[in-house]
């Protein structure tokens, strides 16, 4: 699902944690009527005690504050830190919490990243409220100001009213802050769309790559933590390799938070590399982020090219079609292939029998994975 492509809209990188992180404290900090936040993984810790104060400071300035995290990703949020939310007057929900169901109903997770102040800027990317995204891991988000900020305001408020979502506030909140959205200055003219995932039945994310794949004309550069990518995808990249276009996949190295899921997805390495897509592996840290660039079209947001994000989860991405900020995002690939290791067909036909074993039983995991949709 998808909304409607809109102009008049300013979008701003925003590169690693240094350049995002202060940029939404100081927009948290500056609400004056409204903060909504949505996030999968909200752990105790340093960052997450710095976001509680700076929401409790909000609520207890008259701000309305709603809070909707995964009930599995803030597993890891203890019991006081929720009881300072709610005690400060922060409305709190979560989504899906874990029960005596069926395997796949609890596999179903929300996944988005969304920051939204005062209805006038919002951020979205791979983000959240742990602490490795401080400094361990490598993320990339994106600053919005326009009229796409209504569809992500609308986003937020479907789930927050959805019937698998629980905890403590009011809905009729989040409608009038649904109201309370402001005209914007014209941005001269740049586009973008808000388009998201909900599971095996919604996968306007994925369409809307493989639309593009399929008709570049000049490049294709995807950079993804979790690279288990679809047949159908698979191939749509080997052609497009084919017939001349620069494919390139910037994924992670060693430093991998589920070491699994990269070997799941190395066993595609060989047909791609033969194909002509250059593989490159990010060496400084784990890059967690997701972005996208065909040609001047860019996706950035939560949606990761795997089973997890294609087939259960809620995920949301900002589409932009700007040359501009396609010109930003190529420099910020360029800057990110430097700083890996390209892995050449020549290579990896060499690879010792141990990594194929790896890449054999687990992707048979992810095989066994794929089927329990």
């Amino acid at each position: 699902m998808h909304g409607v492509w809109r102009d008049g809209n300013r979008f701003e990188l925003l590169a690693e944690s240094s350049c995002f992180l202060p940029a939404m404290f100081t927009a948290i900090e500056e609400a004056r009527r409204s903060i909504l936040i949505e996030l999968y993984l909200m752990e105790s810790g340093r960052l997450a005690t710095a976001l509680i104060e700076a929401l409790c400071r909000a609520a207890e300035r008259g701000v309305a504050v709603a809070l909707m995290l995964d009930a599995y990703g803030a597993m890891g949020l203890d019991g006081e830190d929720r009881r300072r939310l709610e005690q400060a007057g922060v409305a709190l929900r979560l989504f899906n919490p874990l029960g005596l169901r069926s395997l796949t109903r609890n596999l179903t997770r929300d996944h988005r990243k969304l920051v939204v102040i005062d209805g006038r800027v919002a951020f979205t990317g791979g983000f959240g409220a742990v602490d490795e995204f401080i400094e361990a891991w490598y993320e990339v988000a994106v600053r919005i100001e326009g009229p796409v900020i209504a569809d992500w305001v609308r986003l937020f408020s479907r789930l927050w009213d959805s019937p698998l979502t629980r905890g403590a506030g009011e809905t009729a909140m989040v409608r009038h802050l649904q109201l309370e959205l402001l005209p914007h200055e014209d941005y001269h003219g740049m586009r973008g769309r808000v388009v998201w995932g909900q599971g095996y039945r919604y996968q306007a994310i994925r369409h809307s790559l493989y639309g593009r794949v399929s008709s570049a004309q000049r490049r294709i550069w995807l950079c993804t933590p979790y690279f288990v990518p679809t047949r159908s995808l698979r191939r749509r990249l080997a052609r497009a390799s084919r017939r001349g276009v620069d494919v390139r996949l910037l994924l992670p190295g060693r430093d991998h938070d589920h070491p699994w899921v990269r070997y799941a997805g190395q066993r595609f390495y060989r047909r791609l590399l033969r194909a002509g897509v250059r593989i490159f592996e990010f060496q400084p840290s784990f890059i967690h982020a997701k972005f996208s660039l065909v040609d001047q079209w860019s996706s950035l947001g939560s949606c990761n090219f795997d089973h997890w994000s294609l087939h259960w989860n809620l995920e949301a991405n900002q589409e932009v079609d700007d040359a501009r900020f396609a010109g930003e995002v190529a420099a910020l690939f360029e800057r990110n292939f430097a700083a890996s290791r390209e892995i050449s067909h020549r290579e990896w036909v060499q690879r010792p029998r141990w990594q194929r074993f790896k890449e054999w039983i687990f992707g048979s995991f992810d095989a066994w994975l794929t089927r329990l949709r």
